[in-house]
Order: C-alpha cells, then structure tokens, then sequence
C-alpha cells in the first residue's frame, strides 16, 4: 500500500515537473533571410555638397573623386560631421537620403548602420523638436520599403505558432539591423503624429503586429525596451478616429497569431503603458484571444465568463495549465476595460469564477498547477473585496 502511495506521488511529482519544464515562452519570428540589396549608389557622386569640395581648389591636395566619394562619406557620416553639414545647409536631397536608409537597414557593418541610424533619426527629430529648424528632407522612406527590409531580415508575418524558441534549428536571424530597424520605426512614427509622415494607417497597425510579434522572440528579449518604446509611438502616432477604427483589427490580428500557451500571455504582458489606450488594447488583446481559446464559440464578455464559470475544477482531468491561461488572460481583459466598473453583472460573474477557483481547489491538490490557479484567484478574489 505504501509502495503504491509512493508511486503515484512519484508520478504526480513528475507530471507537475513536466508542465514546469514545457511552461516558456518563446516563438521563432524569423526564418531564412534574404540576399541583401546591394549598397551601391552611383548617384551619390551627384550630391550637390560633395560637388563642391570635389570643384573646390583645396581638392587638388586632396584629391577626390567621385570615385572616392561614398567612402569619404562614409568617414562623415561615422564621425559626425555629415549631420553637423546638413544642419548647417537644412536640406537632405534625395541621393544622401536613400543611400544612408539603406546603409541603416541593410550594412554589415555596426558603425555604419548605428551612424546612419542616428543620422536619420537626428534629421526626423528635427521636425518634432521645439526650438530645432526643420531639415528639409526630399525623400521619404515608404512602408514597402520598411516591410521589405523586414522581409530581406527573414521576417515571418505567416509565422506558424507549432515554431517554439526550442525547435528553432531551422531559423536564421534575426540579423543585427533589426536594432536600427526598431529605432528608426520608433522616431518615424513620432513624426507622424505631427503629419510629416507618409505612414497610412493599415501601416500603423501592421507595424503594431509587428512589434508584438517580435516580442515573442527570446533572442530579442534584450531588446525589450527598444520595442517598448517602438510600440508606443506607434500607438500614439494614431489620430482618435484611426485609433476607433484600429485596435480592434491589431487586437484580432495578435489573437490569431499566437497559441494559446505562455506566448499569449507574453504578448499581452508586453502592451505596457499608462496611457488609456495602451490600458485598452492590453484588455481588448486578452479578450480576442480568450475568444480564440474557445474557439470562437462566443464573442461577448458574458458568454466567455459562462464558459469560464462552466469549467468543473474537481474533475480529474481538468487542465489546469488551461485554467491559469484563462485565468491570467480574463484578469487582463477586464482588470484594464475602463468599463467594468459600470457592469454589475461581469463584476458578479467574475467574483463567481474566482470563488469557484480560490474555493474549489485544495491547498493539498498535487495536479499541475492547481495550486498556482488557487493562489492567483485567491489573490484577485481579495482585491474584488477590498475594491
């Protein structure tokens, strides 16, 4: 008897450490990467400041040549000196301005692609900042250009969610331009919130998709405040019409991305922000993919706590890994809906599934993550009591 006790101890024991070991996060966002373009831009030579130090008589102990013209800039452009001459003339022509976006997006080199990177947003920034003269800019980088950059990176906007951080081995990337991508998408969209940017608002919401997506990716957890900041200039770059007309279709787009395992919850938890419609699109993200867990069988926030309310926890087979998803997920939903407060009815269901869940379960209950679910609602039960 004993021995029996011991042995079905030993086999909860490691159910519960074979659930702790399945329990990260992590997608691979990015696949095979593209051939690069290639960096080559004759027409630079035709730069109009370059033109004059090459018909300067100086340029006779010098010596240069249109040939020798891109690596000249080059050297201007890593020390400096190449903003401090458009700042002083105000004007970027168009040959200067696609040679040095696609040496941000696309150079192997770090110092280069950091320079230009910050060339760019210097020149961009100059249009938003009080007291600075605005650059005036004769070519502006397109959406396709961006997504194309992304594309070329090894981006999958398909990505299939079976593609864990763990079973990776055919993924490449992601390359390190993505670091500039991410900085200069960040400024671009600062700009835009003052019109001076081309973005439409379909580019808007897909670089919301984006970023989210890229937060999935463990190599990229480095990055996180990169793309914090990325993802609120973005959403702030929306007027309040497009903004009306926009986090629904971002909210159902991530839903449908992402499994219903600890990415969900990964992408939920990385909407972070104060600002109400950061708060908003956090609470509308939890509830489509709620929606999704069920798959689709309800769209309103009363059928998704029937269904909740519905899940008998004493039964054995009940998936508590499921249940502290759902749980987390609803948390989020309403925790940051500015509206809760002023439906009786979802604030009296939600003290019910909380109860069924702090109430129902043991302390003593050894099923995978049971005690995690208990505890969680217990705290959020003692919280709806002290509110």
């Amino acid at each position: 008897m004993l021995a029996s006790l011991l042995d079905d101890c030993q086999k909860q024991m490691k159910a519960i450490h074979s659930v702790e070991e399945m329990s990260e996060w992590g997608l691979c966002v990015f696949g095979e990467q593209k051939t690069i373009p290639p960096l080559s831009f004759p027409e630079l030579g035709n730069w109009s400041i370059l033109q004059s130090f090459m018909n300067n008589e100086l340029n006779s102990l010098v010596g240069l040549t249109k040939e020798k013209g891109c690596t000249f800039l080059e050297g201007l452009l890593k020390n400096g000196w190449l903003l401090k001459l458009i700042f002083k003339c105000g004007c970027v022509e168009k040959s200067l301005a696609t040679w040095t976006f696609f040496l941000m997006l696309y150079s192997s080199k770090e110092e280069l692609r950091s320079s230009a990177c910050e060339f760019w947003c210097a020149i961009l920034s100059s249009k938003i900042q009080v007291g600075m003269q605005p650059i005036e800019i004769d070519w502006y980088p397109s959406y396709p250009e961006l997504k194309s950059a992304l594309e070329t990176y090894g981006f999958l906007f398909n990505f299939s969610s079976n593609i864990s951080a763990e079973n990776s081995s055919g993924c490449k990337g992601p390359p390190q331009n993505i670091i500039t991508w991410i900085k200069f998408t960040a400024v671009y969209c600062q700009v835009r919130c003052n019109k001076q940017s081309i973005l439409l608002t379909s580019d808007c919401q897909e670089l919301a998709e984006v970023i989210l997506c890229l937060f999935l990716d463990r190599r990229l957890e480095g990055l996180s405040v990169l793309m914090r900041n990325c993802m609120q200039s973005i959403i702030s770059s929306f007027t309040e019409e497009e903004w009306i007309n926009s986090y629904s279709r971002i909210a159902k787009s991530i839903a449908s991305r992402v499994p219903t395992d600890l990415n969900c919850l990964r992408a939920v938890q990385c909407i972070s922000g104060v600002d109400p419609r950061t708060k908003h699109l956090k609470s509308v993200v939890a509830f489509e993919i709620l929606v999704n867990c069920f798959e689709n069988k309800v769209h309103d926030d009363v059928g998704i706590l029937t269904l909740l309310i519905s899940i008998n926890v004493k039964e054995k087979a009940c998936d508590f890994f499921k249940m502290y998803i759902y749980l987390v997920l609803a948390e989020n939903w309403l925790r940051y809906d500015e509206m809760f407060s002023d439906k009786p009815v979802i604030c009296e269901m939600w003290g019910v599934f909380l109860r069924n869940c702090s109430c129902q379960i043991s302390s003593s209950d050894l099923r995978p993550r049971a005690s995690e679910v208990r505890n969680k609602a217990a705290f959020l039960l003692q919280g709806i009591g002290n509110s």
